[in-house]
């Protein structure tokens, strides 16, 4: 769950690195959290409570990606692959499971090893 905070508490964050627990993490939290309330939501019959939670989560969503790709060595306009369908979205896939860079590189320190 901490992770999950952090990457809230650091939700416009688009400089740095984010390892890949931090990021698989988040994912792992917003989509237990989108499943619960699109439950809740189809019991009480509005869908209202999980489209507000999708428009809160959209730009933490997208910090902690470039993020990840910064600590593998990409920039974070490797996103926009992405766009792409399917082969895109099957290169990201790629790109967020790799290790990251054990070195520095130019968007900071190798996180699993800051103090």
């Amino acid at each position: 769950m901490n992770w999950y905070l952090g990457v809230l508490k650091n939700y416009a964050g688009f400089s740095g690195r984010a390892r890949r627990k931090e990021f698989w993490m988040f994912v792992l939290f917003n989509f237990i959290a989108a499943v619960v309330l699109s439950i809740i939501g189809q019991v009480i019959g509005s869908q209202f409570l999980y489209y507000i939670y999708v428009l809160a989560v959209i730009i933490p969503s997208l910090a902690v990606g470039v993020r990840r790709l910064h600590d593998t060595g990409r920039s974070g306009w490797w996103y926009l692959i992405g766009l792409v369908p399917l082969v895109g979205g099957i290169i990201l896939l790629v790109f967020f499971a790799s290790e990251g860079k054990a070195e520095a590189n130019e968007h900071g320190p190798n996180p699993k090893y800051a103090a």
